[in-house]
């Protein structure tokens, strides 16, 4: 450290010197600066395990707070969807409703038309023949000596003939009245129909806009806690769905051989034994039902990786509802468009007897549905962002079960 110090008398006289002290004292500046400079990104410390770990903890925690706050605008934005295609619906049904009574009203204008040239026709006949000429003057008149003595029968009966085109005028006239009225009724109703499905509409995308947000402030650590999450959620929700079909399987294993044993004693104790065996039953309705929910589940298989789309009825995109509405209607069974009403359609199913083909219904709105496919397994559209999947039916909180058919 030498360089440091003040040069003694004299040392520096010759310009020489002086450079080369210059030199030397440069080049010890320059170190002093490189080594007082704070250490770089790659030559600090790593974060203790402890840092780690706090660091993990607290991205978890705002993953977990995020993931809550989005499921529940996802729910939000699932019943407004529903709550859209509802509205949806009531559009399409009054534009069918608009077009009839404008049809109507067309159709009536034209029988108001008919009888306006008609009773113009008997006020012309009445205005040529009607006026207090003698008969023999309408006859050197007429063009037509024949036709005079023909129109003079028709004027003799004018007045009752006249009264009832009249009459019918007012009829068709007041008629077509009625039905601009009704349909302009319709139009009002079709218009507010229009309003109220649009505002579902933008009431879907800014819960949809909402949820974005709050992922997209999301930290790349914290996403990928969010993503893990959501793995662990998933495994765990297939792990109970295989834990209750096994046990499913079993007790309809355990009851199908003890009706085998009891049909046997029954049998073997009461029948002769040249009695044949008993008819087996086909099945019928039961089987019918089978067939179709294997045809609803094998439409919904091949829709699988399109995207959920909000009032979604493919042939690109499905929301749920209209993804379980195709597949059944592929299977000839119609069912309602919404949720809410899908939940009434068929019969009512416990959950422990779930079949393939079945609806469930998720949330306490009733506001998801999917197709049961078995061992606990569903096909359905999930949500914004997400496509047509397999997920298991403990993935969400479980509402009900209905059977279609």
């Amino acid at each position: 450290m030498g360089t440091h110090r003040k040069p003694r008398t004299g040392v520096l006289d010759s310009p020489a010197a002086r450079r080369g002290a210059i030199g030397v004292g440069a080049a010890a500046l320059a170190s002093a600066s490189l080594l007082s400079q704070p250490a770089s990104a790659d030559d600090a410390d790593p974060p203790s395990v402890e840092e780690q770990r706090d660091r993990a903890d607290d991205a978890r925690g705002r993953a977990l707070e995020v993931r809550e706050q989005v499921d529940a605008l996802y729910r939000d934005a699932g019943a407004a969807t529903q709550r859209y295609n509802e509205a949806q619906e009531a559009v399409e049904r009054q534009e069918r409703s608009v077009d009839d009574l404008l049809g109507e009203a067309a159709d009536a204008t034209d029988r108001v038309n008919e009888a306006r040239r008609t009773l113009g026709a008997y006020a012309a006949a009445q205005y040529r023949y009607g006026t207090g000429l003698s008969d023999t003057a309408h006859l050197l008149l007429s063009d037509d000596p024949q036709s005079f003595f023909s129109n003079r029968h028709t004027l003799n009966r004018l007045g009752e003939v006249q009264q009832q085109a009249l009459t019918d005028f007012t009829s068709e006239q007041r008629a077509a009245e009625d039905r601009r009225a009704e349909a302009a009724d319709a139009l009002a109703g079709l218009e507010a129909s229009q309003v109220d499905a649009q505002a579902r509409k933008e009431e879907v995308q800014g819960r949809l806009a909402e949820a974005q947000a709050l992922l997209n402030e999301l930290s790349a650590e914290e996403e990928a806690q969010l993503a893990e999450l959501e793995r662990l959620e998933r495994e765990e929700a297939e792990r109970q769905a295989a834990a209750a079909a096994a046990e499913a399987a079993e007790r309809e294993e355990a009851a199908r051989e003890a009706a085998a044993r009891e049909a046997a004693e029954q049998e073997q104790a009461d029948a002769p034994a040249d009695t044949p065996p008993p008819a087996t039953d086909d099945g019928g309705s039961d089987s019918d039902t089978s067939s179709r929910a294997e045809q609803a589940i094998a439409f919904a298989e091949t829709q699988l990786g399109k995207p959920y789309v909000m009032g979604g009825t493919g042939p690109n995109s499905w929301d749920c509802s209209g993804l379980t509405q195709a597949a059944w209607r592929a299977a000839g069974v119609e069912l309602p468009r919404v949720t809410w009403d899908q939940v009434n359609a068929g019969t009512s199913v416990p959950r422990d007897q779930l079949r393939p083909g079945d609806l469930v219904f998720f949330y306490a709105d009733i506001s998801h549905v999917g197709l049961y496919i078995g061992d606990g397994m569903m096909i359905h559209a999930p949500k914004p962002g997400a496509y047509v999947r397999y997920e298991s039916i403990d993935y969400m909180p479980f509402h009900s079960a209905r059977r279609p058919g």
